[in-house]
């Protein structure tokens, strides 16, 4: 996926079109609240100006070829369903994850950052936070995530990670720890689903830092 040029900026310290990621940091970090996103061209950071920061995050292109690529039954998501998503600054580094409403990207849970973490750490947390978010409140909906990694960690309800542990991401490697640990002694009902970013964009959760 082409590198994000453009950022918006819907809440923060400043709003508008940033042409690096550097400035748009400089606009939400530590910002309660903040509403922002990462577009490949300027048009499309324009475009998204002008709507609102829900619209764009749910927003997903109506490209035909795209859609009818997909297995039967993907052809749009659920909306009725929550997702989750990371975002991790370097490799490893400092980490959060969210999830939201898939419809209407009203964030209900954020943790983070978090140091010396990955990505895939993230999106693993995300969802075993999300299952135990759904669980607690006998909810029925579906969630949605975007990693085949962590996925995959959930099946095996291991978080397959090579990152180190060390003085720093303690805190991280404890919620690892209590992840798996839910996973072992708990049941759930929740329908785990794949987002197609090809076909949808990017996922409602998206930090928008791509």
């Amino acid at each position: 996926m082409a590198k994000n040029k453009f950022y918006v900026v819907w809440k923060g310290r400043t709003t508008g079109i940033f042409n690096s990621w550097e400035e748009c940091k400089a606009q939400v970090d530590g910002f309660e609240g903040a509403q922002y996103k990462g577009f490949p061209t300027e048009p499309a950071a324009q475009a998204a100006f002008r709507t609102n920061y829900w619209k764009a995050v749910s927003s997903a292109p109506k490209t035909a070829s795209l859609v009818s690529a997909l297995p039967e039954g993907a052809a749009k998501p659920v909306w009725e369903s929550i997702a989750v998503d990371a975002a991790c600054s370097g490799n490893p580094g400092k980490m959060e994850y969210r999830g939201v409403e898939t419809s209407t990207g009203r964030e209900l849970f954020r943790l983070g950052p978090f140091e010396q973490g990955t990505n895939n750490v993230g999106e693993f947390l995300a969802i075993v936070h999300g299952l135990a978010f759904l669980k607690k409140q006998h909810s029925p909906l579906p969630l949605y995530s975007d990693s085949v990694n962590a996925i995959a960690w959930l099946k095996a309800k291991k978080c397959k990670t090579k990152l180190e542990q060390t003085t720093k991401n303690n805190e991280l490697f404890g919620l690892i720890a209590r992840a798996e640990a839910w996973l072992q002694l708990n049941s759930y009902t929740t329908t785990v689903l794949k987002w197609h970013t090809s076909a949808w964009g990017e996922i409602p959760a998206d930090f928008g830092r791509k």
